[in-house]
């Protein structure tokens, strides 16, 4: 096991006549790199377009919160600002800690034991991510708050006395729901690190006399760190900007905080909030990029990856399958079947009437076209990337990625800010923009992916026949990666139609999807029509899940 360490040398290489290999271009002023047609300067513009777009809703946030006043800021900064920051910091640790706990703790099990049954546990432990966990914050109020099943069965049932023990508006009932909800994305990220780790390190570790459990601490674990660390910075990265669960169990944390002060029309305060958040966030990120560069480890052991061969649990069979099948019971099961029992009451009630199916279009309507614009927006940016790299190709990435880290409810204030008292305020057209700021990035990481699998030889190929840049990526790579381009724009489809803090801020009046139904009717307990939408947002939600799970292979 040798630490990993990059190290870039430039390869020179002939050029052929009206073709230049990615390679060479960094000896090339930037100027003159992008004023050579060759180069892309419709696709620079395009790129350079988009990156501001994406970038300028939320500069104008920051911007915007220095005008809040000297006075706000004291105010906020010694009455709602430690409290949130407490409450916000609190439940994200918690939450990753027991997340990357169980997340860990159930990969090893599925891929590195005899656990009965891993390649169905496999795929089945990872379907919580399919439940928004605001889905899931509506189906345990139904289970387990007031005047839910349990609360009714504990108070008719004579061996229970006392109160009702369980109270899901507090922050164990946060910290419940966003760990069920959430722990798949470090057990994908980990599973896929022990598929393609080498055995060779076990078999030495065995040789030398080590329990099963001695090669999980001092193999597996430091072998694992970089894959748990980039799961535990998802995990904490979603916590925080979580404002779904966090609102449906009446927990205040930033998100809250911020949509309930921009309620009030106190916009300037909600900035306040806004730049705290946002510096929490880069405070993560800054975090996971001093982890990633620490944690790089390549196996030294030569040749193709010798698969382990699983390790007996023997006595402690009966104890993993307990613990797999309740995660699986607590995250997946119960909450479909409390969804699935009210959908059906609400079938009963008329609950799939007109509206019901105008939600579902609305929300099928702004999904697609934010999928669609998606797409073509980022296929630009990831091809200078990947073709032709430079600062500037950097720049524009890390403008594009600048929405996707940060909560719903800052971008759609950021949204607010900037297109106020302009004819696009209070139409469909901004909600499309707040969720291709959001979910970019999820169409640019599927397309990287399928790009880098494709030789540049092709595009060079098609440029010395005299195809400028632009024609070339719509004529010959759009085609070629095509099925890439089309998981990402389901990535985005889906989530745009989970998205709820955006959707609450920027919706046009009488423009209602499928997550504000959801949203609306379970604040006021009519669950029979929470019900049906929640179980669609679930059932689509499936689609890219294969995707992410091969992705990951």
């Amino acid at each position: 096991m040798n630490k990993h360490k990059n190290s870039h040398q430039e390869n020179k290489e002939h050029q052929v006549e009206g073709t230049s290999h990615p390679s060479t271009f960094s000896s090339k002023p930037i100027y003159k790199r992008w004023t050579n047609k060759r180069y892309g300067g419709i696709l620079l513009v395009v790129s350079l377009f988009t990156a501001v777009f994406m970038a300028v809703p939320l500069i104008y946030v920051v911007i915007r919160s220095f005008f809040a006043g000297k006075d706000r800021w004291l105010k906020l900064l010694d009455d709602r600002i430690p409290e949130l920051l407490w409450n916000t910091l609190s439940l994200t640790v918690c939450v990753t800690f027991v997340a990357i706990v169980i997340g860990v703790t159930l990969a090893w099990l599925v891929h590195r034991t005899d656990l009965p049954g891993r390649n169905i546990w496999s795929w089945m432990l990872a379907l919580p991510l399919v439940i928004p966990p605001y889905v899931g914050a509506v189906a345990y109020l139904i289970f387990l708050g007031p005047r839910g099943w349990m609360y009714d069965l504990w108070n008719k049932t004579a061996l229970f006395s006392g109160d009702f023990p369980f109270n899901m508006y507090t922050f164990w009932g946060a910290f419940f729901v966003l760990t069920m909800f959430t722990y798949p994305y470090v057990y994908i990220i980990v599973s896929a690190a022990l598929r393609r780790m080498n055995r060779n390190y076990e078999e030495v570790a065995r040789s030398q006399g080590m329990n099963m459990w001695e090669v999980f601490w001092k193999v597996n674990l430091p072998l694992l760190r970089p894959a748990i660390g980039a799961g535990g910075i998802l995990v904490a990265l979603y916590v925080v900007s979580d404002f779904g669960a966090i609102a449906m169990l009446r927990y205040m944390t930033f998100t809250s905080a911020i949509y309930y002060q921009m309620g009030s029309y106190d916009n300037l305060s909600a900035t306040v909030l806004s730049v705290i958040l946002i510096a929490l966030t880069l405070i993560i990120l800054w975090i996971e990029g001093r982890m990633r560069r620490k944690g790089e480890y390549v196996q030294s052991a030569t040749g193709a990856i010798n698969r382990p061969e699983p390790i007996s649990l023997g006595k402690w069979k009966p104890i993993a399958l307990g613990f797999s099948t309740l995660v699986f019971l607590v995250a997946v099961v119960l909450p479909i079947i409390v969804l699935i029992y009210w959908s059906v009451i609400g079938y009963q009630e008329g609950a799939f009437d007109h509206k019901f199916w105008v939600y579902v279009f609305n929300s099928f309507k702004v999904s697609g076209l934010a999928a669609l614009v998606s797409m073509l927006l980022a296929l630009p940016i990831i091809y200078l990337k990947s073709r032709y790299p430079s600062i500037v190709s950097e720049v524009i990435e890390k403008f594009s990625y600048s929405g996707y880290a940060l909560p719903g409810v800052i971008v759609a204030l950021g949204i607010i800010f900037v297109f106020n008292n302009t004819p696009l305020y209070n139409t469909v057209i901004l909600l499309v923009i707040a969720f291709v700021i959001r979910f970019l990035p999820q169409a640019m990481q599927a397309q990287e992916a399928s790009l880098s699998l494709l030789s540049p030889r092709i595009d060079e190929a098609a440029q010395s026949l005299g195809y400028p840049p632009w024609k070339v990526m719509f004529t010959v790579i759009l085609p070629s990666i095509l099925p890439g381009i089309l998981a990402g724009g389901a990535l985005v489809f889906v989530s745009s139609m989970k998205e709820l803090p955006a959707t609450l801020l920027l919706r046009p009046p009488g423009f209602d999807t499928m997550a504000i139904r959801i949203w609306v009717e379970a604040s006021e307990a009519l669950y029979h029509l929470a019900a049906p939408p929640a179980l669609l947002i679930i059932f689509v939600s499936i689609i890219p899940l294969r995707y992410m799970l091969q992705m990951r292979k």
